[in-house]
């Protein structure tokens, strides 16, 4: 009857170990034991439980052995003080019997409520922790060996794209089509300093940065890391190495590691070179360095999604943080108005590179690093609005303490049209930045009659022309001469019409506010006009009807002794005023003429009519028509030197 029990016993073992070998899975276990079942009664699920096992000592015996020979041959390896991959069949043989172990505690760990059980669980745990801590020494030196910085010094190749992109890497180098980059100078032999980059022209680039066969390596020792519950530091260790690799990469690219306080402490010539080089840097990390990580991270990482984003962050977190610090630096940083080009180079980049941050720091681990470069964008977006601030702050504070000398242009009238002039080189970021950043048409009082549908850049400036001239009204008053104060707004309002029209500024502003601006400086022209000339041309005024003959010779001559000397007195002060404009110079001339000419032609013939002074007209008469009109070509012809550059 024993031997019987025992012979039943060992069939029912025998159906046991079947199933278990056959079945994938619990369910497909559970199948293959219900066609015993119904093969013969007793193969029930009943006697084919494992809780007629669960304390038997034969079956935690059939675990021990196979421990032990795992153990051996285990041992075998995490002993060596070679490199297990340095043979392709140790290293096969090593993730086999890593395989096997794996296998053992998956397939003994249901029943780990057994002591016993539960012993030799606790020591496949330990011999699975030592194997996976030489896999993570050997995953270290197949990365370190694999890894060198992107050498810029030799042309780069494009990876072709794989056309099944689910595998995992090729079994073979891949094809590369060449892609040509600029070399370095690495400033001579013996130079131990990083070499920098010259500028990269193509960004259509993949680094491949490890050989196809390292990766198919590192592939399969993630594989079993992540499977023994140690894909974190499967991870942690792939980022250490690959890190070391992309900060190195980036200081051949010539930037340096600052803090938004050193940032902040450079002089200004230096943080443009700064910004430069961090433009340059920006483009090949977002555009190549990190697609190479990601495609990296992704082909050893293959079907282990979270393992692989996971490393990506921490291989590109550092990097892309230390970029994201200096744009957010220049953002927060002084706003003067010198500093708006440089600006806006920083914003445009942020701008371009945001798609790139999007799709690069999408998953859990670094949409942090996508998030705050969309705020640093958006940062750098209110820095400009800033810096346009503190343009109409400087416009509104610049002093009236001084006249121009013969009113000639302000220097706040070249600097902030040329200003604007430059600004509206990037006329299609700036409409988008105030877009968003810009002030309502409510804030700007004195510009109720802008149309509705006016942007908000067009605006912006036209407020800033509006201070501009006020600013200029109040300098105006300075000049004790009015005849001055008006060339003095003639030069000015000149200036900006010229600057405006035919320009970027000039299509923002509209050709309304070009005609409302000319016809401003027609109307200083006349004020100029009526202010110096009037009393002139009344001296050659004749109202002599009822005067006796004696007493028109009289006043003649004494008007025109007075003309003569009022004349004189204008050419001699205006001669030193200046109008840098030579068509308006010429303008005010030929005006000049077409009054004064005729005036004193006539006021002249009827001088050498009278008889008293007919014979000795010559004596009175100092001035010819030649002489009128020489003189008049002299006005305004003041020192350029004082009066600054048209330009």
């Amino acid at each position: 009857m024993k031997m019987s029990e025992n012979g039943e016993e060992k069939l029912l073992a025998m159906a046991r170990h079947i199933a278990k070998t056959l079945g994938h899975n619990t369910n497909m276990a559970d199948d293959i034991l219900q066609i015993f079942s119904n093969f013969d009664g007793r193969f029930s699920k009943e006697n084919l439980s494992e809780k007629g096992v669960e304390s038997d000592p034969r079956s935690c015996a059939v675990l021990d052995h196979s421990l032990k020979t795992l153990d051996r041959r285990i041992s075998h390896f995490v002993s060596s003080d070679r490199p297990i991959w340095a043979d392709s069949a140790d290293a096969a043989a090593f993730l086999d019997v890593v395989d096997d172990l794996n296998a053992a505690v998956a397939e003994w760990s249901h029943l780990a409520a057994d002591k016993s059980v539960a012993a030799c669980l606790v020591r496949a745990e330990d011999m699975l922790q030592h194997a996976m801590f030489r896999l993570e020494d050997e995953f270290r030196s197949l990365m370190e060996r694999g890894g060198e910085a992107f050498d810029l010094t030799r042309p780069y190749r494009n990876g072709e794209v794989r056309e099944n992109e689910n595998q995992p890497f090729d079994s073979e180098e891949e094809e590369e089509e060449v892609e040509d980059v600029e070399g370095i100078d690495d400033g001579g032999e013996g130079n131990q300093q990083i070499p920098v980059a010259m500028p990269v022209t193509d960004y259509d680039i993949v680094i491949d940065a490890l050989p196809s066969g390292t990766i198919s390596d590192l592939h399969e020792i993630a594989k079993r890391m992540v499977a023994g519950g140690f894909g974190k530091e499967c991870s942690h260790v792939y980022s250490s190495c690959r890190r070391e690799f992309l900060e190195e990469s980036l200081s051949r690219l010539g930037l340096q590691k600052l803090s938004i306080e050193d940032v902040h402490k450079l002089p200004w010539q230096d943080l443009e070179d700064e910004i430069e080089r961090w433009m340059k840097a920006s483009k090949v990390a977002l555009m190549i360095l990190f697609p190479s990580e990601r495609r990296l991270c992704d082909r050893v990482f293959f079907g282990f999604s979270s393992a692989a984003d996971l490393s990506f962050m921490e291989v590109c977190r550092g990097t892309a943080i230390q970029l994201l610090n200096f744009a957010d630096a220049v953002a927060i940083g002084t706003r003067s108005p010198e500093r708006l080009f440089r600006v806006l180079d920083v914003y445009e980049t942020m701008r371009d590179l945001i798609p790139e941050f999007e799709s690069l720091f999408c998953d859990q681990y670094s949409v942090s690093l996508r998030n705050e470069a969309i705020t640093i964008w958006k940062r750098l977006g209110e820095a400009i609005r800033g810096v346009f601030m503190e343009l109409e702050n400087l416009i509104r504070r610049d002093p009236a303490k001084a006249e121009v000398p013969g009113g000639g242009l302000h220097p706040i009238t070249r600097y902030v049209m040329n200003y604007l002039r430059a600004a509206c080189r990037s006329l299609q970021t700036l409409e988008q930045v105030f877009e968003d950043y810009g002030h309502p048409l409510k804030e700007y009082p004195r510009l109720d009659d802008r149309v509705p549908s006016s942007s908000s850049m067009s605006v912006q400036m036209d407020w800033i022309m509006e201070l501009l001239e006020s600013n200029l009204e109040a300098k105006s008053k300075i000049y004790k001469d009015p005849a001055l104060c008006y060339v003095f707004l003639m030069n000015n309002g000149r200036y900006i019409v010229q600057k405006t029209r035919d320009s970027e500024l000039g299509t923002l502003l509209g050709d309304d506010w070009i005609r409302k601006h000319t016809a401003k400086v027609r109307q200083y022209h006349v004020l100029y006009q009526r202010s110096s000339w009037n009393k002139v041309l009344g001296f050659l005024k004749m109202d002599t009807g009822s005067m006796p003959s004696g007493g028109v010779a009289k006043s003649m001559k004494e008007k025109l002794r007075s003309f003569n000397i009022l004349f004189e007195d204008i050419c001699r002060v205006q001669s030193s005023w200046f109008v840098f404009d030579e068509q308006l110079r010429e303008e005010i001339r030929i005006s000049l003429e077409k009054i004064l000419l005729p005036a004193y032609g006539n006021f002249i013939g009827r001088f050498q009519n009278v008889p008293e002074l007919g014979k000795h007209a010559d004596k009175y008469i100092k001035y010819g028509m030649e002489d009128i009109e020489a003189m008049l070509n002299d006005l305004f012809q003041g020192s350029r030197g004082s009066t600054g550059s048209r330009k």
